[in-house]
């Protein structure tokens, strides 16, 4: 199983993640924020209190995500690679 490592807010509920298999990229956390569970998140103040939660990443009222859903729709960093950033594209549709 892999491992957040890292995890730094963005602004538009956005975060930056590094996971233990060496992969950087942006995770979208919006689409969750639909559900009542995840509505205080829209507050962008709460939202910058995410940190690393076992192996995903957590809020202090409970809101997690777990590591395999952060790897699975990650937005890869990819510098030079913009096939790899269209393949990740196309995997969350």
């Amino acid at each position: 199983m892999n491992k957040v490592i890292k995890v730094d807010p963005l602004p538009g509920g956005y975060l930056q993640v590094e996971l233990q298999d060496g992969r950087c990229g942006e995770f979208d956390v919006n689409p969750y924020m639909t559900s009542d569970f995840f509505l205080p998140l829209k507050n962008e103040a709460w939202f910058q209190k995410v940190g690393l939660f076992f192996a995903g990443i957590g809020w202090p009222d409970g809101q997690d995500l777990g590591p395999d859903t952060v790897a699975a729709h990650l937005i890869p960093l990819t510098g030079k690679d913009p096939q790899s950033f269209l393949q990740a594209v196309w995997a969350l549709d």
